[in-house]
């Protein structure tokens, strides 16, 4: 299966190829970066997941003929809303005539395939777009218990942070009621680190990237039952299109 990824800026995008490889059967990744400032704010999100934005690294991808596409970026979908993600969505695929969605889209039917419906969320955003993912969430039918924000201002910030690191903010940011954790920037690298981020919590852990790739696999038909990838990869799909 090829995967088309829309990632913004650059930060974590190497998580794509890494997880995409290390799938049985292995994926490919073909990842085309988009137009976008690097400051975590809500308008500047805004801006990032603005049609003319997008456009041109969906015409970089369509004579890659890819099986699937993922608008890798979390912000850049939630600040629009649901409605709004999945308008997204489906310009994406109308041009490219291939399934597509986001990440946040991606986290919304993750949750409903684990049959999660109250999270506790450790964003590394500042506070007010960490809570524009909680509204997000809610829209989605998804209650937050717990939000824990690390306030950086910077994608690039972000990704330097490391997988221990990781780990213990999660784990800080964690709920007793909660039933799964979410870490919802695709900046921050966590393919390396899911099986321990899980295992830590003794609960399902779903991250921006983890989310992505299985989004992609599951709306391309090619979910199938996966060690290393978190509890996650073991539950069984959403038909197609129920959202």
């Amino acid at each position: 299966m090829r995967i088309g990824v829309l990632y913004p800026m650059h930060s974590a995008e190497d998580d794509y190829p890494r997880m995409s490889a290390m799938l049985e059967p292995p994926a490919e990744a073909v990842v085309v970066h988009t137009e976008s400032s690097d400051v975590h704010s809500v308008r500047e999100c805004l801006r990032a997941g603005d049609w003319e934005r997008l456009k041109p690294g969906i015409e970089a991808l369509r004579p890659r003929r890819v099986d699937v596409c993922i608008w890798a970026c979390t912000s850049g979908s939630f600040v629009y809303g649901l409605a709004g993600a999945g308008e997204q969505a489906r310009q994406i695929g109308d041009r490219l005539a291939a399934p597509a969605s986001s990440t946040s889209l991606a986290f919304v039917e993750a949750a409903r395939a684990l049959g999660i419906r109250r999270v506790a969320v450790a964003a590394t955003y500042p506070p007010d777009l960490a809570a524009a993912f909680v509204d997000f969430l809610e829209e989605g039918g998804i209650e937050t218990l717990h939000l824990g924000c690390l306030g950086i201002w910077t994608a690039g910030e972000v990704g330097e942070v490391g997988g221990d690191q990781v780990i213990e903010f999660v784990r800080a940011n964690d709920h007793n009621d909660a039933e799964a954790v979410l870490v919802p920037d695709t900046a921050l690298h966590t393919v390396t680190v899911l099986d321990k981020l899980d295992a830590a919590l003794g609960k399902p852990v779903l991250t921006a990237n983890q989310v992505s790739i299985w989004e992609a696999l599951r709306l391309g038909r090619g979910l199938n039952p996966q060690a290393g990838f978190g509890q996650l990869f073991g539950a069984p799909a959403l038909p197609i299109g129920e959202r």
